[in-house]
């Protein structure tokens, strides 16, 4: 077995075991370096590995972390993310970023079958589990709906505000799920470096009459979530 394997191996052992915890901070890369008697570059080798596999987790300028267990996650459930987090025994919340109201990109319009030179809201979300960043979210709205929308308190459910104060409810969805390299408003938000292992969810939500209503751009962290699909409950 090779050095780099043999951390690897080391490391994981303890996380399983307990004796590494959830959450937990991992020594200084120069500490862990000395403790296996080995280079910053054999070590680095299998701390990458490890995230890899969603073992351990890195945070800008914070170090190497002990990931906490997944959030199983249905997306074609319509329990929203506060109500789904709070079943599974964690603490979740929401942090508005920004919100605003410009033009619809190509992409956008195509996805929500709107005219050339339309405007959309757009809604920019940080979700957290247990206090850790773990998805960012770009929601995309068809204005017509929901003129006033960007007035409300955007910090909680979405889903929430549309049957509460416009009388729409949810319909039919379409998925996509990739993928990705987190870069930008993604990255940042997260606390991650540019170009991390993420996953990128892009949902459109029709109403109960078959339109369609917006569109949401969900950029994980790949080491936070599993996704879950039972047919059964279809």
């Amino acid at each position: 077995m090779s050095q780099f394997q043999t951390i690897k191996r080391t490391l994981q052992d303890q996380i399983e075991s307990g004796l590494l915890t959830a959450g937990c901070k991992l020594p200084a890369e120069r500490k862990l370096a000395e403790l296996f008697d080995t280079t910053r570059i054999t070590l680095r080798e299998a701390l990458v590995l490890l995230e890899s596999e969603g073992v351990i987790y890195r945070e800008e300028r914070r170090g190497w972390f002990v990931s906490p267990p997944r959030l199983d996650y249905n997306p074609a459930e319509r329990s929203h993310f506060h109500e789904m987090v709070r079943q599974q025994g964690r603490q979740p919340d929401t942090r508005l970023l920004d919100c605003q109201t410009l033009a619809a990109n190509t992409e956008i319009s195509r996805l929500l079958q709107l005219p050339a030179l339309s405007r959309v809201h757009r809604v920019q979300r940080l979700r957290r589990i247990d206090q850790r960043p773990v998805l960012y979210v770009e929601h995309y709205l068809n204005p017509a709906p929901f003129p006033d929308i960007l007035q409300h308190n955007l910090n909680g459910s979405l889903t929430e505000i549309y049957q509460q104060h416009y009388g729409v409810g949810y319909g039919r969805l379409r998925l996509q799920i990739y993928p990705t390299a987190l870069t930008g408003e993604a990255a940042a938000a997260l606390n991650v470096a540019q170009g991390s292992h993420g996953l990128l969810i892009i949902r459109v939500n029709y109403d109960q009459e078959n339109r369609i209503l917006d569109c949401d751009y969900e950029y994980w962290r790949h080491d936070a979530v599993c996704l879950l699909v039972d047919t059964a409950e279809f």
